[in-house]
């Protein structure tokens, strides 16, 4: 895709996420904007949970809010789209993800962020404080504590033999320092060999999953590239035969094996409150940063087939969905 056709896009460039125009919102004059930044679009059904919360807030698109979706086709033209929603003077930009947020915060200036599945704000320095966050920054996590170490112990549990992990990250993603520690001090504690593989581009995917062969499986990290490049991830695990664990589920839903991590879909439903919050006058400088409040295991039973794998009947009865 040219660069110049991914700056910036609206509802018109992804009609299935369009919503129809209703009642306009009490107490809103007049339209207000709503600048969305991410890597790549973000699944369908993450943005119909942030439409949906903002029509029950009575926020309408079309009739007094709008919503500029600007995404980058990689990390590098984040500060292009960021400018460019900056510049169309939008009311609040809607930060989707770390690198994303870390652009919105440096660029927005006197307009606020709300930002939705990020990993520690307060670790990373972008808020001063999870109840009192400063600045012009808030929205919604999705740290869990030790929720590495529970990927770990989800793959050890279906591969009891386990001896060597490999962990895929972005290599410029600034989470990624922090991923790899967190996956190093696990690995230690369960006695495992951890090879690190970092991507630049989506164009290394095959030459990545050819170096992961030594591993036994492959636990990738949170990052949007990732989840925009999720189909081709997911048909390379299943041709590689290697189990793949991560936080988000529409990994398993593409074709990975397994999934552990806070629902995003209901992240950016309650993230629409933020929003409205800022829209109606408050500080986000006042707006605690919430905290992931549903969880959710995914298994993906066809996949599990075709890779040979037996999932455990304990694990399997306290997944929230199976694929099959």
């Amino acid at each position: 895709m040219k660069r110049r056709e991914f700056l910036i896009f609206v509802g018109s460039v992804m009609p299935a996420l369009r919503w129809p125009l209703a009642a306009q919102a009490q107490g809103m004059s007049k339209v207000r904007r709503i600048g969305f930044l991410r890597v790549g679009p973000p699944p369908a059904a993450w943005i119909e949970a942030l439409r949906q919360g903002l029509r029950e807030l009575g926020h309408i698109e079309g009739q007094n809010i709008a919503i500029e979706f600007g995404a980058a086709s990689s990390a590098a033209e984040l500060s292009d789209i960021a400018a460019k929603l900056v510049q169309l003077k939008v009311d609040v930009i809607f930060a989707s993800g770390t690198p994303p947020l870390l652009v919105a915060k440096d660029a927005a200036g006197a307009i606020p962020v709300v930002f939705v599945a990020a990993i520690d704000p307060v670790a990373t320095g972008i808020v001063a404080s999870l109840a009192s966050p400063g600045g012009n920054v808030t929205g919604l996590t999705n740290t869990q504590a030790d929720i590495t170490g529970k990927h770990l112990q989800l793959l050890r549990e279906l591969l009891p033999n386990l001896s060597k992990l490999a962990v895929m990250v972005r290599a410029t993603s600034q989470a990624s320092a922090r991923y790899v520690e967190e996956a190093e001090t696990a690995a230690r504690t369960l006695g495992l060999q951890l090879q690190v593989l970092a991507m630049h581009d989506p164009q290394e995917l095959e030459g990545i999953f050819s170096a992961a062969q030594g591993a036994s499986a492959v636990l990738l990290t949170d990052d949007a590239v990732f989840t925009a490049n999720r189909n081709q991830i997911a048909e390379l695990a299943l041709k590689s035969r290697l189990p793949f664990v991560t936080s988000t589920s529409e990994f398993v839903k593409a074709g990975c094996l397994i999934s552990y991590g806070p629902n995003t879909t209901d992240l950016y439903r309650r993230a629409a409150t933020h929003v409205d919050k800022i829209l109606r006058g408050a500080k986000a400088a006042e707006l605690p940063v919430e905290q992931p409040t549903k969880f959710e295991l995914v298994v993906n039973l066809k996949t599990a087939t075709a890779i040979g794998i037996t999932i455990p009947p304990m694990l399997l009865a306290r997944a929230d969905e199976v694929i099959e």
